[in-house]
C-alpha cells in the first residue's frame, strides 16, 4: 500500500454507519421498483408498487438518525442544512461537497417517500387524505425514483470519494451498491408479497429483476476485486476474517441469479409461499454482509 496516497486516518465508524448504508440502499431501492412497477401497471402491478411505497419510508425515518449518531454530535446534524455562521443565515447547500449533497437529498428523499407512503395508505383506504393520492402521481413517482436512485448509490460513491485504501482504489462502489439495494429491495418486496395476495401476480415479474440485478452485483464485485488486484489492497477487504462474509455475499447472490424465489413464488400455494421465506432473507443477510466488509475492513 502506497502511505503517500492513502494519508488520511480510517474513520471510526460505529455500526450505526452499517446500517444507515444497508436502510439506505433498500428504501431508494424500493422506491424505483415501485415505481417501475406503476409504470408498467399490469395486472397485480399497483398492489406490489404499494408493498415497494410502505417498505421505502420506514428507513427514510431510521436512517437520518443513524447517521447523526455517527456524527458524534447528533444535535448539530441540522447545521448541516442551516448556515449558522453570524451573519450568514440561510440554507447551507454546497454543490462541491459530497456531504452537502447527500444531506439534502435524503432530506428531499424523505418528504418524498413520506407523500408516496401516506398515498399508498389513501389508496388501500386506510387514509382519507385525496389530495396526498393526487400528489402522488406518475410524475411525482419518476422523480422521486431519480433521488431513489442516487441515495441506494450514494453511499457507494462517498466512499470512493475518500482517500481511503480500497475505497479510493475503485470506481465500482456506487454501482456496486446500487445493484445490491435494487436486489435486496427485490427480495424484501417478494418476501412482503407472502401477506398481500393480490401483488403476487407481479411476483414473478419482479423476481426476473432481482436475478438481473444479482447479475449486475457479481459483475461489479468481479470488477471491484479486479481493481484492488491493479492497486494492491485486495487483501484488506478479502483476506480473513472478511473473507467468511464475502462467503455470505455469494451466498446471498444464488437465490437471484437461478431463480429460486420466482420458482416458488410462482407456484401460487401458501405452502410454496412459506418456503420461500428462507430465499429473500439470505438475499438480505448477503447485501449487509457486503456493506460490513467494505465498510469496517478499512477500519482495522
Amino acid at each position: 500500500m502506497d502511505d503517500v496516497q492513502h494519508f488520511a486516518g480510517p474513520p471510526d465508524w460505529l455500526w450505526y454507519i452499517l446500517f444507515y448504508f444497508f436502510l439506505a440502499g433498500l428504501s431508494g431501492g424500493s422506491y424505483v421498483l415501485a415505481t417501475l412497477l406503476r409504470l408498467r401497471n399490469a395486472p397485480g402491478d399497483e398492489p406490489m408498487a404499494r408493498i415497494g411505497y410502505y417498505i421505502a419510508f420506514p428507513p427514510m425515518l431510521i436512517a437520518p438518525v443513524l447517521l447523526a449518531l455517527d456524527l458524534g454530535q447528533p444535535l448539530r446534524f441540522w447545521h448541516m442544512l442551516v448556515n449558522t455562521t453570524p451573519g450568514g443565515f440561510g440554507l447551507n447547500f454546497k454543490y462541491w461537497s459530497p456531504m452537502s449533497i447527500g444531506s439534502w437529498a435524503l432530506v428531499v428523499f424523505g418528504a418524498i417517500t413520506t407523500v408516496s407512503f401516506a398515498a399508498a395508505l389513501v389508496r388501500d383506504g386506510r387514509l382519507r387524505l385525496p389530495l396526498v393520492a393526487w400528489l402522488d402521481g406518475r410524475a411525482f413517482n419518476v422523480v422521486g425514483s431519480l433521488f431513489g436512485l442516487f441515495i441506494a448509490g450514494y453511499t457507494g460513491v462517498l466512499l470512493s470519494v475518500s482517500n481511503q485504501p480500497v475505497w479510493s482504489d475503485t470506481w465500482a462502489l456506487g454501482g456496486l451498491f446500487l445493484a445490491s439495494g435494487l436486489a435486496g429491495a427485490a427480495a424484501l418486496m417478494l418476501l412482503l408479497a407472502r401477506y398481500r395476495p393480490e401483488a403476487r401476480p407481479s411476483a414473478p415479474m419482479l423476481s426476473i429483476s432481482e436475478r438481473l440485478y444479482s447479475l449486475l452485483e457479481l459483475a461489479l464485485i468481479a470488477a471491484f476485486a479486479v481493481t484492488l488486484i491493479a492497486a494492491g489492497t485486495q487483501d484488506i477487504v478479502f483476506g480473513p476474517p472478511w473473507s467468511l462474509l464475502w462467503v455470505v455475499v455469494l451466498a446471498g447472490l444464488l437465490p437471484g441469479l437461478y431463480g429460486l424465489a420466482t420458482e416458488r413464488l410462482s407456484a401460487g400455494g401458501a405452502a410454496a409461499l412459506r418456503y420461500s421465506v428462507v430465499l429473500p432473507l439470505l438475499v438480505l443477510a448477503g447485501v449487509l454482509a457486503l456493506r460490513a466488509a467494505i465498510i469496517f475492513s478499512v477500519q482495522l
